[in-house]
């Protein structure tokens, strides 16, 4: 299949990752860490999941020493990693040992993380100890953490290298520019890790779906979900190393936030069919009642304070509020924590609204499919070869890629405007010229 992407015109590149070893948990002597429980109370990944009454699993966190490093140091020769069996770029934040030793040769010690694979196994997942080394090292370099001197391996760990496809050459919807109706999503994009795949996916099949039924295309921009940001990030930059989205690092993470995930998103899902209608007036009935408790806030005095203004205080909570004051609505947690959430940080999430609503401005500026980058007369080089690598969608898009100036943009909207297109639509039709 890579062979026949490659011949097709796929531009290739190469990544590796690795895998720690699994350990027998019968094996281990756990009174030599330190354990580490769960959230309290555990959250679900869906809001339809009110609570969670399952017990929860304990991991535990150990450290390796200076003998642990001294193995790995005479053995690096004997890593696939440094021997130059594998040369593609490996995951940043997510390092082999061996990188870890030498990278950071001052370093004395390593977090170790044992953590269970599930409730009906015995496997143990040792993280921090991602490897590629030769089955003898890993035994001896396991022998060496304490707690782990008799631990019996049931999995080796191990490297990989594998092909990606630059994500340049996809479309917002994950469709591949080069190939109608084939969508591209997971590793072979470039990203790493399972929530980054899993949303590929779940974009990619919608997309699929859609085209199928010839209705209009699914996308969620950046400022809309945490979603359009990593799609965008790798159908605008492209990515050179197994990409991971880091949410701390994402510009509009005010807005984009676990309480109201449900409240921007599920609007979209409803419309195309994802949720069901009991849901959506579930969520609308959340949404109204937050509405109503921040409207009642702002209308009640507190020493000529308003409520709202008094539960900004970082030491005053919804629910202490309620006890003084009977007039305030008995809300459930979920809605109290959106709604101190949107009154405490209030003045930073009408700041990102302000900025956002800019960004939305720029996206409704959209680019056809079959526009000329290459007629623009007076654009650089490397400005006309991004913008016809990536063709973006619209001038936000456009604006984004590395490399592109204010007076490539400039060029850029007045040959928009001179063909007349400024702010109409793209429809969503598909490139004629395609190979089917």
């Amino acid at each position: 299949l890579a062979v026949q992407l490659k011949e097709a015109g796929f531009r290739v590149g190469r990544l590796k990752t690795g895998t720690p070893m699994r350990l027998n948990s019968r094996t281990i002597d756990f009174s030599q860490f330190t354990p580490q429980a769960g959230d309290q109370p555990p959250l679900g990944f869906s809001y339809e999941t009110e609570k969670l009454e399952v017990k929860q699993m304990d991991c535990f966190l150990g450290y390796t020493n200076k003998k642990t490093h001294s193995l790995i140091r005479k053995n690096l020769d004997r890593s696939p990693l440094y021997s130059g069996k594998i040369q593609g770029h490996g995951v940043r934040y997510c390092p082999s040992f061996e990188d870890k030793i030498v990278k950071f040769p001052d370093k004395e010690r390593h977090q170790v993380w044992l953590e269970p694979e599930g409730r009906n196994t015995r496997e143990i997942y040792v993280n921090g100890l991602s490897t590629s080394m030769p089955t003898d090292v890993q035994l001896r370099v396991v022998a060496t953490i304490p707690g782990l001197e008799r631990a019996e391996f049931t999995r080796f760990g191990y490297g990989i290298e594998y092909d990606y496809f630059d994500p340049t050459q996809l479309y917002p919807t994950l469709e591949t520019k080069l190939i109608s109706h084939l969508y591209f999503a997971g590793q072979i994009t470039g990203t790493t890790g399972y929530e980054e795949a899993a949303c590929q996916g779940l974009v990619a099949g919608i997309n699929a779906a859609l085209q199928v039924k010839e209705k209009k295309e699914f996308i969620i921009s950046r400022i809309q979900g945490y979603i359009g940001v990593l799609i965008d990030d790798l159908v605008t930059k492209g990515t050179e190393e197994p990409y991971r989205l880091f949410t701390s690092r994402v510009e509009h993470r005010m807005m984009l936030r676990q309480d109201n995930a449900d409240l921007r998103l599920s609007a979209m899902a409803y419309k195309i069919g994802l949720i069901s209608k009991g849901r959506i007036d579930r969520i609308r009935k959340k949404q109204a009642a937050a509405a109503e408790a921040i409207s009642i806030l702002k209308s009640l005095k507190v020493n000529n304070l308003d409520m709202s203004r008094v539960l900004r205080r970082p030491e005053v909570s919804y629910l202490e509020l309620l006890k003084s004051d009977s007039r305030l609505p008995v809300l459930s947690p979920e809605i109290v924590a959106l709604v101190e959430m949107e009154i405490k940080y209030e003045g930073y999430i009408q700041r990102e609204q302000r900025l956002t609503d800019r960004l939305r401005r720029l996206e409704g500026r959209v680019i056809p499919r079959d526009f000329s980058f290459e007629k623009i007369h007076g654009l650089k080089k490397e400005a006309r070869e991004k913008l016809l690598r990536v063709r973006p969608g619209s001038i936000g898009q456009a604006q984004r890629i590395s490399g592109i100036s204010a007076s490539d943009m400039a060029l850029l909207l007045m040959h928009l405007e001179k063909r007349g297109q400024r702010g109409i639509k793209r429809t969503g039709g598909r490139d004629g010229n395609k190979k089917q």
